[in-house]
């Protein structure tokens, strides 16, 4: 499969952006805030393929210390196809100087990121803005 890949956000569009986020599923991010949180973020694929946008990814980073791996969303017509693994060594590549690299699974992904090394964090907290919807999609505990 012949795949392009891009490192900026330059040309994107958000909205082709959303629709990929919201079919992967990873939720429903208007095209917005993902302009704005890609914008925000030091490392970035974009993904694809005769000229259609199948895969994307992000991480937030300080430079040294801690970088966050978010976003990695692949269509589901593509899946299965080693894109996100792509994606994800890719990034990994870049920011494995870091002293820590974090990432957050959705609830049945784990095993797919435990192959990178990624590792269960023990200490790991969270306040999500809706904390009930987060602990039914099975992202933290619940009360």
């Amino acid at each position: 499969m012949d795949l392009s890949w891009q490192t900026t956000d330059e040309h994107v569009d958000w909205e082709e952006l959303f629709e990929l986020y919201r079919i992967a599923p990873l939720g429903n991010k208007p095209p917005g805030d993902l302009k704005l949180v890609f914008g925000n973020s030091m490392y970035k694929r974009f993904v694809y393929h005769e000229g259609k946008l199948v895969g994307a990814g992000r991480g937030l980073a300080d430079g040294l210390d801690c970088c966050y791996l978010a976003d990695i969303a692949v269509h589901p017509a593509y899946q299965k196809a080693g894109i996100g693994q792509q994606i994800v060594e890719q990034l990994l590549d870049e920011v494995r100087h870091y002293r820590k690299i974090i990432l957050y699974a959705a609830p049945g992904k784990e095993p797919f990121y435990k192959r990178f090394g990624f590792r269960r964090m023990l200490t790991a907290m969270a306040i999500y803005r809706n904390q009930v919807d987060a602990a039914q999609r099975g992202y933290v505990e619940s009360e």
